[in-house]
C-alpha cells in the first residue's frame, strides 16, 4: 500500500478524530491560537497603518521596519522566546513569534490601501467639511477595504500555516498530529497532518475572500457590476 492509500485510510479512521488527541480537538487547538494571533496581529497593525496612511507620514519607514522582520525565521524568534523567560509562560512564545510574523503583511497592505486612495476623492471630501475621523470613516476606509482585507487573507493564510510550529514546544493545533507521526515514524499520519493544515489554509482564505465580497462596503453601495 502506497503513501497515498495509507493517508486516505488514516484520516477514513474514525478513531483518529475522536478524543483528547483526535483530529477535531486538535483542529479546535489550531483554529483558536490562529485566531487569537490574528485578532492581537490586526489590533496592532491596522491601527499604525491606518493612522499613517491618513497622515502621510511615517508609513514607508514603519513598512521597512515591519517587512525587515520577515527576514527573520519564525521558528528562530520561537526557539529564542522559549529560551527567554517567556519561556514558562504557556503558549504566549508561540503567540508573540506568530503576531510578529503576521503583523507585515497587515501593516503593509494598509498603509498602501489608504495611500492609494485618489486624493482627489480626499480633498473634495474635505473640502464638503468633513474631520479627519470622518474622512477616514466614510472615505479612505471604504476605498482601502479590499486591499486590507487582503492583507487580513494573507496573514491568516500564513497564521495557519505557521500555527504548526505551536507543536514543537509541546503546544495545541494540528501541528501535533505531524509531531506525532514523526515520533511513531508513521509517514502516513505526518502526511495526513500537512493535508489537514493545507485544506484549512484554502478554507480560511476562502471564507475571508467571500466575506471580503459580501461586505466591501464600496460594492454593496454600488452593487455588482454586471458582466
Amino acid at each position: 500500500m502506497g503513501v497515498v492509500e495509507r493517508t486516505w485510510s488514516w484520516l477514513a479512521t474514525g478513531a483518529h478524530w475522536s478524543g483528547p488527541d483526535g483530529v477535531w480537538h486538535r483542529l479546535g487547538e489550531h483554529l483558536f491560537l490562529t485566531a487569537v494571533c490574528l485578532a492581537i496581529s490586526c489590533a496592532i497593525a491596522l491601527p499604525v497603518a491606518v493612522l499613517l496612511g491618513h497622515l502621510g507620514k511615517g508609513g514607508a519607514l514603519a513598512v521597512n521596519i515591519s517587512n525587515a522582520g520577515r527576514a527573520v525565521p519564525t521558528f528562530a524568534v520561537l526557539v529564542l522566546l522559549l529560551l527567554s523567560p517567556l519561556g514558562t509562560h504557556g503558549s504566549w512564545p508561540t503567540v508573540i513569534a506568530l503576531v510578529l510574523f503576521a503583523i507585515p503583511p497587515l501593516l503593509t497592505n494598509a498603509y498602501v490601501g489608504m495611500r492609494e486612495v485618489d486624493r482627489d476623492v480626499v480633498e473634495a471630501a474635505r473640502g464638503m467639511g468633513m474631520t479627519g475621523r470622518q474622512l477616514i470613516a466614510r472615505v479612505e476606509l471604504p476605498l482601502a477595504f479590499p486591499l486590507i482585507v487582503t492583507g487580513v487573507r494573507t496573514a491568516a493564510v500564513q497564521v495557519v500555516a505557521t500555527t504548526t510550529l505551536a507543536a514543537l514546544p509541546g503546544g495545541g493545533g494540528l501541528g501535533r498530529i505531524i509531531t506525532a507521526g514523526f515520533r511513531l515514524t508513521d509517514t502516513a499520519q505526518v502526511v495526513a497532518g500537512a493535508v489537514l493544515v493545507a485544506a484549512l489554509a484554502l478554507l480560511v482564505e476562502g471564507v475571508l475572500m467571500l466575506a471580503e465580497r459580501l461586505f466591501d462596503p464600496v460594492r454593496r453601495r454600488t452593487g455588482p457590476v454586471p458582466g
